[in-house]
């Protein structure tokens, strides 16, 4: 049961100025981008990573170096390209003001599985080289480090709508009922009988006491896979 905290670049002047970045180089996070990583930093500091995925765009590297600086690990970052930004094409770059105003726009909003953006990338096209990218992940750790692995993937918010998305068993069309805030900490689990959301957005709350210790998690029924009826006790019974 690999768990990964999917974690969102922090704040960068493109968002600020409402500019659709994209895969545009140079754009790195402001001041209170940089607050925002190092804080995501000590949340995640106590917790046992046994990877550090990241975008190789620079927003995203960014906010990697700054998960690695607050462990006492040595853990290095890996980059990625299949957790890259959607490729926006023609769009990047642009306001979001002015992109408002396009056909397109309304069809982003409502029905994001049809969207193909000009000269870019398609928003399913996307979501399946994102969640590849997470199920290789998954497969590869869990295969090297067994079932209790727990890593973190550096990305955006499209991207991280997507994967969301899938693993609540929702259409790719849903994902824009999803807020992904910059900096926040979005926690997945996966089993062989299916995904389990363990919280999304999280900005604040302290994240260490989902992942209990390994004496806990050892104590597993042989339906620990299995959603617990009638709710379960959270992470003091093991079950994650």
């Amino acid at each position: 049961m690999t768990t990964v905290l999917l974690v969102r670049h922090g704040r960068t002047s493109a968002n600020t100025s409402g500019i659709l970045a994209g895969r545009s180089p140079g754009v790195q996070l402001d001041e209170v981008g940089e607050r925002q990583v190092a804080e995501a930093g000590q949340r995640v500091a106590a917790i046992g990573l046994k990877a550090l995925v990241s975008s190789p765009l620079e927003r995203c590297r960014q906010t990697a170096d700054a998960l690695a600086a607050g462990r006492t690990d040595g853990l290095a970052t890996t980059v990625d390209d299949g957790l890259v930004e959607c490729g926006y094409g023609d769009w990047t770059g642009r306001s979001l003001k002015e992109l408002s105003k396009e056909k397109l726009w309304k069809v982003v909003q409502e029905q994001p599985s049809a969207v193909r953006f000009p000269n870019g990338e398609s928003m399913r096209e996307m979501s399946a080289r994102a969640l590849g990218s997470i199920r290789d992940w998954d497969e590869r750790l869990n295969a090297e480090h067994g079932e209790d692995t727990v890593w973190a993937a550096v990305s955006y918010g499209d991207v991280i709508k997507a994967i969301l998305a899938d693993a609540l068993g929702l259409h790719l069309d849903s994902m824009q009922r999803l807020l992904i805030d910059p900096a926040s900490i979005t926690v997945i689990r996966y089993t062989p009988v299916r995904p389990y959301v363990v919280t999304t957005n999280s900005t604040t709350a302290e994240l260490a006491g989902l992942f209990p210790a390994k004496k806990a998690r050892g104590r597993r029924s042989a339906t620990s896979h299995d959603a617990p009826v009638g709710g379960g006790l959270g992470a003091q019974d093991g079950s994650r």
